[in-house]
């Protein structure tokens, strides 16, 4: 099997090394093209025997499943360039979440999917999401989810869920980072605790949360209840939180969604089709 990569940036590369590291596929397998050469030629040198493209058309002319990782308002040139060279048999994976199905399916022969990955693929854990089109078979979604098994846990969503969805699985760790920055830098400043040290407490914490949601059975609610001991630390701090954050989550989930909105729009646009709904994906 030859699997091919359009773009090489940071959610391309990840894939790759991500792919190789965890044994999914050999360099040899490989195939990959960007807009700057010297970035494929580097990844070319340091896994001997993946092939660096010169085209975007030799990527996908010579692979079997081809992710396009390309920013959004970027794909509409990609589909253009390789249109002519892709065939009914290949697998096109998009993983740029503002990007629909029906868009891909319109513009390409090819059977067409949807992957939203994550930075959490690079240590083999977190989610993948996987929206996959209507010419996709049952065979073709066992291939992209078993090799999406090997560094992450696919899992299948409505493409009408695409935002929120990623909104945890992408987006989340980049959020729960956020609160973990704010709240170690406070404590930084109250005590004079080293940085560093809090920061690997921190992550310990954060793994073994994790594990609790999904290994044991927890639920976020839950688990709160048997660390807040009524009346005690864990119980008042959970209380200002509830006062401060009360309203942060839905200005959060509508942030979001009116970014990813008005990127559909303009994807819809750059295609020469007449923007819908997107109650309606």
């Amino acid at each position: 099997m030859k699997v091919g990569f359009i773009g090489t940036g940071s959610m391309g590369s990840l894939l790759i090394e991500s792919f190789i590291h965890s044994n999914a596929l050999k360099p040899q397998q490989i195939s990959a093209s960007n807009r700057t050469y010297s970035k494929v030629a580097e990844l070319a040198r340091r896994y001997p025997g993946l092939h660096a493209a010169q085209s975007n058309r030799e990527t996908a002319a010579d692979s079997d499943i081809l992710f396009i990782c390309v920013k959004p308002l970027e794909s509409k040139a990609v589909t253009d360039e390789i249109r002519n060279v892709i065939t009914e048999e290949q697998i096109v994976v998009s993983i740029t979440s503002p990007v629909q199905i029906r868009i891909l399916e319109h513009s390409l022969k090819a059977k067409v999917s949807k992957i939203i990955p994550s930075i959490t693929h690079q240590v083999g854990s977190g989610a993948s999401l996987c929206i996959h089109g209507s010419r996709i078979t049952e065979e073709d979604r066992s291939l992209l989810e078993e090799l999406m098994s090997h560094i992450s846990r696919p899992i299948r969503v409505k493409e009408s869920h695409t935002r929120i969805t990623s909104d945890f699985s992408s987006c989340g760790p980049a959020f729960l980072a956020f609160f973990m920055d704010q709240w170690i830098h406070a404590a930084v400043q109250a005590t004079g605790i080293d940085r560093t040290e809090l920061c690997a407490l921190a992550g310990e914490m954060i793994i073994g949360t994790g594990k609790l949601l999904t290994e044991g059975g927890m639920t976020p609610a839950e688990l709160q209840a048997r660390v807040a001991v009524p009346g005690g630390i864990t119980a008042e701090a959970l209380a200002l939180l509830d006062i401060s954050l009360h309203s942060v989550f839905p200005e959060l989930i509508r942030a979001t969604h009116n970014k990813y909105e008005e990127d559909m729009q303009k994807i819809d646009t750059s295609f020469g089709l007449k923007p819908i709904n997107p109650q309606q994906y």
